[in-house]
């Protein structure tokens, strides 16, 4: 951290153009550095498709498998649970997490996949009946994030459970496609996940809220914010 954070220090402040992926964390370097940054998100691509039958209700993890990523308290969790968790991806903590599910007897239950091409990583994405976005408390990286899959996850219809940080929350208030919780404890997490497994209505919700906000969150319109960023940067130099 303090390696990044020195670098950051010295880097950031020599580049006034310059964008990032929320408004929170622009508002912060403004507050450091004095540099106004635009807001570029990471957004998936818009695309059309037949929403599958959902045959089997299996909840999604879907990215790095690293330390912070909530899965000392999402492992236990699921023993309160009537559904199989899948996990894609790999990182620093996947042997940490596979020696919790054996620790936790939950092998029938967790299915790591690890790495997918992006085309398969899509079509499980659409396949799957809940999402999940977590991240622990610890520094603002984690607390100002807004990660990739959160967004995968609207683009796939697919409702989830995610943490209730600053980013999400914000567009959870304008586009409700998520069951937030305020920290990612065991008890949280499965209460959470089991609200959307009993509760068709509020599935169907943010069923909904996932089509709506698909339309205005996209790369189509994130590319045109890159391109008018580009084209400034350029006209002023």
């Amino acid at each position: 951290y303090n390696t990044w954070k020195k670098i950051e220090k010295f880097a950031v402040p020599k580049f006034p153009h310059g964008y990032t992926v929320n408004g929170i964390i622009g508002d912060e370097f403004k507050k450091m550095y004095g540099v106004e940054y635009g807001v570029i998100r990471s957004i998936s691509l818009l695309r059309s498709f037949d929403v599958p039958e959902k045959k089997e209700r299996f909840i999604l993890y879907q990215g790095a498998v690293n330390e912070g990523r909530s899965f000392e308290t999402l492992i236990p969790a699921m023993k309160d649970v009537d559904a199989k968790l899948i996990i894609c991806g790999n990182g620093n903590f996947m042997a940490e997490a596979v020696r919790l599910v054996r620790e936790q007897a939950l092998q029938h239950k967790i299915i790591f996949r690890g790495q997918l091409i992006p085309e398969d990583l899509i079509q499980i994405t659409r396949q799957a009946y809940i999402g999940l976005t977590l991240f622990d408390k610890k520094g603002l990286s984690n607390y100002y994030s807004l990660a990739n899959r959160f967004f995968d996850y609207i683009h796939a219809l697919v409702p989830q459970v995610c943490v209730d940080y600053p980013a999400y929350s914000e567009i959870n208030n304008l586009h409700r496609v998520a069951v937030l919780i305020a920290e990612p404890d065991a008890v949280s997490i499965a209460k959470a996940i089991n609200l959307l497994l009993a509760d068709a209505d509020l599935y169907k919700n943010l069923q909904d809220g996932c089509r709506l906000a698909s339309q205005v969150l996209n790369w189509q319109n994130e590319e045109r914010k890159l391109i008018s960023f580009y084209k400034i940067v350029l006209e002023s130099n």
